[in-house]
């Protein structure tokens, strides 16, 4: 065989074979008739044997060109199926979308998302894992996942973090707790509170208890609670003031439940996170495309109070 077969030659031949005529099988692949001939001819001269004779005006395949016909038609079959995950991938249609997100992020904000991601790949598969920050962005390093949402600071080099949304902490409470009536909630008002703190250790709940310390109060913790949604939880039950970040409480808010400014502003800032060692997945970003739209909705609209850009 002098040179490499050539895949449309080889559809030219089997649609030749299946249909018994140049013409009609050249209609059926939008050729023309002399092209097709042409593309049979150079077939024949690289694989150095013929085939098929004429009988009678009609094409014959030899009995080489029937023992090739039958790996041909398998190839080709094959070739298609390829193509067809090609397509698939191409257009969105296949493919396995991994994500890590923190517990209350993932409960309280990621389904809106989802629910715009999956109308728009219906068909793609999609996993939301929350392990702790560190283990987060050791998946998201070593590619273990296509991305995820965290709270920055990050401070890894092999991380690429873009700002996604913003808000800021606030006091969940019952409506029935006289500071309920407060536009806005300080260290001192909150003295002597029964307090419901998130995240102990972490930079957040040092923020929060900074906050305090620069008022002289200490504050009376008496909950700590694992996720904004048992925060709110023991909030709405009267156990205290649950100290949270505005964006992932807005979810959990309910009759008899309000969520009051924390003064000093202590900002939250999330990041859509990837590596930064390889470019993201076609599937990241196009998740990261519907989370931008999603937020840039929010402070478009009268949700803007989830992200802390007017009283809550």
């Amino acid at each position: 065989m002098k040179n490499e077969l050539n895949v449309k030659a080889l559809r030219g031949f089997h649609a030749i074979v299946e249909t018994g005529s140049v013409t009609l099988a050249a209609s059926i692949l939008g050729m023309t008739q002399p092209a097709l001939s042409r593309l049979l001819a150079q077939l024949e001269a690289s694989i150095g044997f013929e085939l098929f004779f004429r009988d009678h005006g009609r094409l014959v395949p030899t009995q080489d060109a029937l023992l090739m016909f039958d790996e041909v038609d398998r190839s080709l079959n094959t070739l298609e199926r390829v193509s067809s995950v090609v397509r698939d991938i191409s257009e969105y249609r296949r493919g396995h979308l991994k994500l890590v997100a923190p517990p209350s992020f993932a409960e309280a904000v990621l389904p809106d998302i989802v629910t715009a991601f999956v109308a728009s790949y219906p068909t793609v598969r999609l996993t939301v894992e929350s392990p702790g920050a560190d283990a987060a962005m050791s998946m998201i390093a070593n590619r273990g996942v296509d991305g995820g949402f965290l709270r920055l600071p990050v401070g890894r080099a092999e991380l690429h973090a873009e700002t996604i949304v913003t808000s800021d902490t606030v006091c969940v409470l019952s409506a029935h707790n006289p500071l309920a009536g407060r536009p806005q909630l300080t260290p001192t008002l909150l003295r002597g509170q029964s307090l419901i703190m998130l995240g102990q250790g972490t930079m957040s709940r040092a923020g929060i208890e900074a906050a305090f310390a620069r008022e002289g109060v200490r504050p009376a913790t008496q909950i700590e609670a694992h996720t904004v949604a048992s925060g709110c939880a023991f909030a709405a039950r009267g156990l205290g003031v649950a100290l949270v970040n505005g964006l992932l409480a807005a979810g959990y808010l309910r009759p008899g439940l309000v969520a009051r400014p924390f003064l000093p502003q202590l900002v939250n800032e999330y990041a859509f996170v990837t590596s930064a060692l390889s470019r993201p997945t076609r599937l990241a970003d196009a998740f990261l495309r519907h989370a931008r739209q999603h937020f840039a909705q929010m402070e478009d609209g009268a949700d803007a109070t989830r992200v802390g850009l007017a009283s809550v």
